[in-house]
């Protein structure tokens, strides 16, 4: 049995999603693991660059930007992740959600294997991400975008006070960035999902384009038993965004993902009035545009 299954989306990155598997395999250590790369319509070369330089990684090539969860369900399907409660037999102990635009360790995969298999509760590990300017990436440990939560991030209470427990939840902020820590939710640049937990909690929410899917899935392993854990004795290097660059449709897909979520999961327990008054910032901050989500949810909770 493999011990990790890697899958890897792609995006016009061509030149980092080089790098990245260069570094992938590169890996030291006692680790079997197989490298998906799925290839959402990219238009620079990417998907033969794959075949000429990585005929070891197996590529998929889809004919449309199928977005981010719908790429990652194909090749965690490819590995056997079929849904929960249809796993292959022989698919690998671990599936691991790594974005093109890192860069790997030689010792970073099979460190967290290890950390991962000598804590059977955890479902969900990620690593340190360190950006190109050396600082924290800080959605690499996160609290649930609660109502309060959100609140308190967006009103600025959390800049105010990072080192309150309450107003610093939403990046973990009030704990020591190499602490070991429980957390909500890692990111999906880098995010290993136990075999187990996937069996149980299913595979990505494809009402989700890209963000939000990530903490989706850690919000189902949790409710499956496990914990989400970070782990940063072992740093992965990210180079944020590279693919959406902040355009437009990357910011309106965030907001999406936002509204999503909180319907998904918040929306039952929420005060009509309360809910009124987020719906109203998230169409504040998503536009106008976010007003048909609304309407007519892709996702209905």
């Amino acid at each position: 049995m493999l011990d990790l299954g890697i899958v890897i989306v792609n995006w016009n990155t061509r030149d980092l999603l080089a790098r990245c598997l260069r570094t992938v395999l590169d890996s030291e250590g006692d680790l079997r693991f197989r490298v998906v790369v799925v290839d959402n319509s990219s238009d620079d070369g990417s998907p033969s660059m794959v075949q000429r330089e990585f005929p070891d990684v197996e590529l998929i090539a889809n004919p449309v930007n199928a977005g981010y969860p719908r790429a990652n369900n194909i090749g965690l399907r490819a590995l056997g992740f079929r849904g929960a409660r249809d796993v292959d037999p022989s698919a690998p102990r671990y599936a691991l959600l790594l974005n093109p635009d890192t860069e790997v360790p030689p010792a970073a995969l099979f460190q967290m294997v290890q950390f991962m298999d000598s804590r059977p509760d955890i479902g969900v590990a990620g690593p340190k991400l360190i950006l190109s300017d050396g600082s924290l990436d800080k959605a690499c440990r996160r609290g649930f975008p609660t109502p309060m939560v959100s609140f308190y991030h967006y009103s600025g209470l959390a800049r105010l006070f990072p080192r309150n427990r309450r107003f610093g939840r939403y990046n973990m902020s009030f704990a020591d960035e190499n602490q070991d820590l429980e957390v909500d939710s890692v990111v999906g640049a880098y995010m290993q999902v136990r075999k187990a937990a996937i069996e149980r909690a299913g595979l990505l929410d494809e009402a989700f384009f890209m963000y939000g899917e990530d903490l989706d899935w850690a919000f189902r392993v949790k409710q499956a038993g496990f914990k989400v854990w970070y782990h940063p004795a072992v740093t992965v290097h990210h180079v944020k965004r590279a693919a959406s660059s902040k355009s437009p449709k990357a910011q309106f897909e965030f907001w999406r993902a936002m509204l999503i979520f909180y319907r998904k999961h918040f929306r039952r327990g929420t005060l009509y009035p309360v809910h009124l008054i987020i719906l109203t910032a998230l169409l504040f901050k998503g536009g106008p545009g976010l007003w048909q989500e609304i309407r007519n949810p892709s996702h209905t909770g």
